[in-house]
C-alpha cells in the first residue's frame, strides 16, 4: 500500500474515478499546506497569491490527468494555453519559487506519486520555516538613501561630515547633481544608522546645515538612477 503511494501510473492509459478523485483530493490538501506556508513565512503577501497557491497544485494535476500518454492531447493544450496572457505584475523571486513549487506538487499528484509529492511538499515548507527562524539571507544592516538640496555656496563634499560623525552614521557620498539652473545642488548618500539612532535628531541637525532645504530620506537600499 505504502509503496503504492510512490509508484506512478503515468504510463497507463486508463484514467479511473477514484484515481481523479484521489488525485483531486491530494492536490487540493498539498496546495492548503503551501499556501498556508507562504502566508506565515512572506511579510505583506497577496490574497489573491495566496489563493492561487491553493488552486495550482489542482489546475497542474488535472493537466496531467487530460493528458496523460497521448500526445495529440499535449499538442492540443500546448497550443490552447498559449493564447493565455499573464497579465500580472512579475513579483519577487521568493513568489516565483512559490509557484514553481506549487506546479511541481500538482505534476507529482498528477502522475500519480503522491508519496512524493506529500514528502516533497512537506520537506520544502519545512525548510521554509527553518530559513524563515534563520533570519537567512536577511540584511541587517539597512541602507537607506539620504538626498539633501544645499545651496551652490555650501561645499558639498564635506558639507555634512561632521553631523555623520557626530551620530555615529556609516555614509558614502553616491552622487552629485545640479538643480535650478545650476543654483542648488542634490547631493545623494547612502548611509547606515546605528542601532537606536533618532532618525528625526539626524534630520534637523542636517537641516541646520543646509538652510531648510529639501531633505529625502528613503527607507530602501540604493538604487541606481539615470
Amino acid at each position: 500500500m505504502i509503496d503504492s503511494l510512490f509508484n506512478s501510473f503515468a504510463s497507463d492509459t486508463t484514467l479511473t474515478l477514484q484515481q481523479a478523485l484521489l488525485t483531486f483530493g491530494i492536490a487540493i490538501l498539498l496546495g492548503g499546506i503551501i499556501s498556508w506556508t507562504y502566508m506565515k513565512t512572506q511579510q505583506g503577501f497577496s490574497p489573491s497569491f495566496t489563493l492561487t497557491m491553493m488552486v495550482l497544485p489542482t489546475i497542474v494535476a488535472i493537466i496531467i490527468l487530460l493528458i496523460g500518454s497521448n500526445i495529440a492531447r499535449a499538442f492540443s493544450l500546448a497550443g490552447a494555453f498559449s493564447i493565455i496572457r499573464f497579465r500580472s505584475a512579475p513579483g519577487d523571486s521568493k513568489d516565483i519559487s512559490y509557484v514553481l513549487f506549487s506546479m511541481a506538487a500538482g505534476l507529482a499528484c498528477g502522475v500519480g506519486a503522491y508519496g512524493y509529492a506529500a514528502l516533497f511538499t512537506i520537506g520544502l515548507c519545512g525548510l521554509m520555516f527553518v530559513l524563515k527562524g534563520l533570519r537567512f539571507g536577511a540584511v541587517k544592516s539597512p541602507v537607506k538613501t539620504l538626498k539633501i538640496t544645499i545651496p551652490e555656496s555650501l561645499g558639498y563634499e564635506e558639507a555634512f561630515d561632521e553631523v555623520f560623525r557626530r551620530f555615529k552614521v556609516d555614509y558614502e557620498l553616491k552622487r552629485v547633481r545640479t538643480t535650478e539652473l545650476g543654483s542648488l545642488y542634490e547631493i545623494m548618500y547612502a548611509i547606515k544608522l546605528p542601532p537606536g539612532a533618532d532618525q528625526k535628531e539626524l534630520l534637523d541637525a542636517v537641516r541646520t546645515r543646509n538652510g531648510n532645504l529639501d531633505i529625502t530620506l528613503t527607507m530602501s537600499p540604493v538604487t541606481q538612477e539615470y
